[in-house]
């Protein structure tokens, strides 16, 4: 069975979907049953083919980027060569979704529906019309929460085609730490620490963290890099938060889990509904951590159990998340319960076993009819 998996990116590039497709690929291909390919763009403006953890990856030169779309006229051409069994699509990608119109030997489609387009509205309304035939053309769209489907006022329209398929991690990843490493990052903070990990950008509500953070005795850890960098580090100078906020910037995957493991709580204050699941969420679940997220309708209070793994609080409100916080730190027993509930809700609902299960059984499924 050929699986074709099209989005715009894929590792080494760093994001929740690009590491989704990843860990889903890397799995199926280990079943003889199935060849796995993925189409994306590269970074560059010329074509190559890569072999990444026993996938094919091909990655077609981009020419331009316009609202974060990558642009890519190979694409169209590697696509109309790939007569895959099934074309895996990941939304939102819209040049994907528009190449998957073209292709006449793609006529078993499933779109996993990642998140809404929330910021560019305009080339939205342009879009909609093209996305609606790609929704209509799809055998199934699988969306990774119930909150995701009700949110949202695009995916309810097509209910009886959606199917729930949760995103999965690999939990033993998160079991195998350094434990002289975890200590020595807790003997250099010397304090509670409050971690964030993720793209630094517009939706992540990182602001309100900061302000929340005066309230706090604790150390605020931010791991990631992106385009709200530099806004941060002035913000973060502006209010004299040298000492408490640390931008750590990237960290090697196989040094996450030290962070993880040396936290106490781990905070996505995130504020639109850009943010459609956090899969780090699942990763500081598997590592005993007590969460703190927000209501947006989305994914996140699916992840995060209210008062059962963490605390889910409104967004875009600083005083909300600073009584979050030390509500969490300052009892023990909180804690101690958010942990265990966390640890038995990632292994019960979000492992990746499970995952690759759900979707091998979609794909069997698809091809007998």
């Amino acid at each position: 069975m050929k699986i074709l998996h099209v989005f715009k990116e894929y590792y080494p590039v760093v994001g929740g979907i690009q590491n989704h497709i990843r860990v889903l690929s890397g799995e199926l291909v280990k079943d003889s049953n199935f060849e796995v390919e993925v189409l994306v763009t590269n970074t560059k403006s010329n074509s190559v083919i890569e072999h990444i953890d026993g996938v094919k990856v091909i990655k077609a030169g981009r020419i331009a980027q316009i609202a974060s779309t990558p642009i890519s006229i190979s694409l169209f051409k590697f696509l109309g060569k790939a007569k895959p069994d099934i074309l895996h699509l990941h939304f939102p990608y819209p040049l994907g979704e528009l190449a998957s119109l073209f292709c006449s030997g793609c006529s078993k489609i499933v779109l996993t529906y990642h998140s809404d387009i929330v910021r560019q509205e305009k080339w939205l309304h342009l879009y909609m019309p093209f996305l609606k035939k790609v929704l209509r053309k799809a055998r199934v769209i699988v969306a990774s929460t119930p909150n995701n489907v009700r949110g949202s006022t695009l995916l309810n329209k097509y209910t009886d085609k959606i199917e729930i398929i949760p995103y999965g991690i690999d939990i033993e990843r998160f079991d195998k730490i350094n434990e002289r490493k975890v200590e020595e990052i807790r003997r250099r903070y010397e304090s509670a620490i409050v971690l964030f990990v993720g793209r630094l950008c517009y939706y992540k509500g990182i602001k309100y963290l900061l302000e929340a953070s005066k309230e706090v005795d604790a150390q605020f850890l931010l791991i990631g890099n992106g385009p709200y960098k530099l806004e941060l580090e002035d913000l973060i100078k502006r209010n004299n938060l040298e000492g408490k906020i640390t931008l750590l910037g990237e960290v090697r995957e196989d040094e996450l889990a030290w962070y993880y493991h040396a936290a106490d709580l781990l905070v996505l204050p995130s504020s639109h509904r850009s943010e459609a699941f956090g899969i780090v969420l699942l990763e500081g679940m598997a590592c005993g951590l007590p969460l703190i997220t927000t209501e947006l309708g989305t994914g996140t209070s699916f992840v995060n159990s209210h008062n059962q793994t963490g605390l889910v609080v409104p967004p875009s409100d600083s005083e909300a998340l600073s009584e979050a916080i030390n509500y969490v730190l300052n009892s023990e027993e909180i804690r101690l319960k958010f942990s265990q509930k966390a640890k038995e809700r990632v292994r019960n609902v979000f492992s990746k076993e499970k995952m690759v299960e759900s979707i091998k059984n979609l794909y069997y499924r698809l091809l007998s009819t």
